[in-house]
């Protein structure tokens, strides 16, 4: 049963949250449960796929109660979302420390994805994107939030990027290309629809790529 269509009695109570005049170490308690049950939903997913994860089987991973897991989410859905909304979180953070450095050299930034997509995060998120395309409550689920994560990444880029203003149709190119294609990779090593040996050169060929794309390199090569 998957988790956003799953469904209990106390599914439609609201979930209970600290008091805003509560202790700061209970607010902390709540928001570090949270964070344990969102990381337990990733590692199910993982394990047992989207079809197959249960609120039950979350709140085991977790250890704790499904009752203690219902005060801090009131059903599958609004865990699932908050998992999504914690994954697309993952993948900004990534984007921004790759950004920071003194040079935006591209060696660095398709490395710094790259690795990123490695982690279980992005099999989880994968496994997710696959799921909405039959799952119609995960697809209402998880269709406006990648509006608003495409939206983030978009406004994120524009603001670490300086040296790609003028020339934004380029920019928005190299984005889609580096997406797009390590992405793609990572997926179909998944798969084993590519050889590992592959990776290495195919990441080269794409910093090669964006180096071309970039203004200051077109300027310099004319």
């Amino acid at each position: 049963m998957a988790l956003a269509s799953a469904r209990s009695a106390s599914a439609t109570r609201s979930a209970k949250t600290p008091s805003a005049n509560g202790p700061t170490q209970q607010s902390l308690k709540s928001a570090q449960t949270r964070a344990r049950l969102i990381d337990a939903t990733i590692r199910c997913i993982v394990k047992f796929g989207y079809a197959n994860t249960t609120t039950p089987q979350v709140a085991a991973e977790a250890g704790l109660s499904r009752g203690a897991m219902l005060h801090h989410f009131e059903n599958g859905s609004a865990l699932i979302k908050a998992t999504i909304v914690e994954l697309h979180e993952k993948r900004l953070r990534a984007f921004r420390r790759a950004a920071e450095v003194t040079e935006h050299e591209p060696a660095t930034m398709v490395n710094t994805y790259w690795r990123q997509l490695q982690k279980p995060a992005f099999v989880a998120f994968h496994e997710l994107a696959l799921a909405a395309r039959t799952n119609a409550d995960l697809a209402r689920i998880l269709q406006p939030l990648q509006i608003e994560f495409r939206q983030k990444f978009n406004a994120q880029a524009v603001q670490l990027f300086p040296e790609w203003q003028d020339d934004p149709v380029s920019f928005e190119l190299a984005m889609t290309l580096s997406q797009t294609m390590i992405e793609g990779m990572a997926i179909n090593l998944l798969t084993s629809a590519i050889d590992e040996s592959m990776v290495e050169p195919m990441l080269r060929l794409l910093e090669q790529q964006i180096r071309l794309m970039k203004p200051t390199n077109r300027d310099q090569s004319r």
